[in-house]
């Protein structure tokens, strides 16, 4: 059995502005091709295929044109779950229908979610589908009443799904989920705020390999056989260091796998410059692109007149300046410029406490939770 594995694909995403959807286009166009040149038996794609719960319509469109070429086109079935920017239930819409076309969508992890077998030489393989869904909804929809957390969450649900498994049969999981100990970027939304997101990797002992999303780093989870395939491209600065990629998995009769990595080259890089203003308007000194997304730190001390505009005029995406020297004494106590790493609760409870000169309360810390948690709710929930 061999198939592609992907995941955080946020198509729709804007990145300091800039809409991406022609830069998506362009990766899953090589996309496509690799799964012409490749004949896999599926493709999984492990969940955050939109960037938020009512994407644009050219997303859409994106996604439609692009899940048509690998299923009419090639003949692939696909595997989609649902992740933590999706709207589960505008993702499963005509689940049952479009499952007879070979594409399988799982958004809400109710009581009827069953795995998808697909057969190879050696026999049935069990593709089973565990989409992102908080804890309530879980506790909910499959009348969970352990499933307080994330952890034990995902517990249930692999649960679930395992239970569907014969013994002794091949077994393939798609989860979305924060992994404990997995490698985490600016631009990847939290799970949780101000509690635990993880979930120990000992939920996905039941099966032979595990196809996660929502880390954006492509790496392994613990294990050889559980991994971040990672996402389309780079959505933060952060990530200038990362090779995205997607990863293709054969597995053979007795469910050993092996992963290989193939690299996806984007329209446009993302990357970080540093130096003194002149030198960066000498141009790029080693063949870059100079039509990269950059964000570039100034080592310059004195003033420095419409420094944007003058890099723009050799590099057109600049979108982000940094002037260290400008930020000493003016950062949050005590993160000394790590606030974009920081979640709700923390930047937050910062805030409070420089405003009002007081601590920020356990009472206080469970409303503002609340709230934040009621929010993300809302938006996973608009209508149209």
């Amino acid at each position: 059995m061999k198939f592609l594995h992907t995941s955080d694909w946020h198509l729709g995403r804007i990145f300091h502005g800039m809409h991406l959807t022609s830069d998506q286009a362009h990766v899953l166009e090589q996309f496509v091709k690799l799964v012409g040149d490749t004949r896999p038996d599926a493709v999984l794609i492990a969940g955050d295929v939109y960037d938020r719960s009512v994407p644009p319509t050219e997303a859409v469109q994106l996604l439609d044109a692009t899940l048509s070429r690998i299923l009419i086109d090639h003949r692939v079935p696909v595997i989609i779950i649902a992740g933590n920017h999706d709207s589960p239930e505008r993702l499963g819409f005509g689940a049952g229908l479009l499952s007879r076309q070979g594409l399988h969508l799982a958004g809400l992890p109710d009581k009827n979610l069953a795995p998808v077998v697909l057969y190879d030489d050696y026999g049935p393989v069990y593709f089973c589908p565990l989409p992102y869904a908080e804890p309530p909804v879980v506790r909910h929809l499959l009348s969970a009443p352990e499933a307080n957390g994330h952890d034990r969450a995902m517990r249930c649900l692999s649960q679930h799904l395992a239970r569907q498994v014969p013994h002794g049969t091949r077994a393939v999981a798609l989860a979305h989920a924060f992994a404990a100990g997995g490698e985490e970027c600016d631009s990847e939304r939290f799970l949780t705020v101000g509690g635990s997101g993880t979930v120990n990797v000992s939920c996905f002992e039941p099966f032979h390999y595990t196809a996660l999303g929502h880390l954006h780093r492509p790496q392994q989870a613990g294990a050889r056989h559980i991994r971040y395939a990672g996402s389309l491209l780079k959505y933060s600065f952060s990530e200038a260091a990362h090779q995205k990629s997607v990863t293709l998995v054969e597995m053979d009769r007795a469910g050993r796998t092996r992963a290989e990595t193939v690299p996806l080259t984007p329209r446009r890089d993302v990357r970080c410059l540093e130096g003194y203003l002149d030198e960066i308007l000498a141009g790029p000194q080693n063949g870059e692109n100079r039509h990269d997304y950059l964000m570039v730190t100034l080592k310059d001390t004195g003033a420095v007149y419409n420094a944007i505009g003058r890099l723009r005029e050799v590099y057109p995406h600049v979108l982000h300046i940094n002037r260290p020297h400008l930020a000493a004494g003016g950062e949050l106590p005590g993160f000394a410029g790590e606030h974009r790493r920081l979640g709700e609760m923390d930047l937050f409870a910062s805030f409070f406490e420089q405003v009002t000169g007081a601590a920020l309360s356990e009472e206080q810390a469970r409303v503002f939770t609340a709230a934040v948690e009621q929010l993300y709710r809302e938006e996973r929930e608009v209508s149209a």
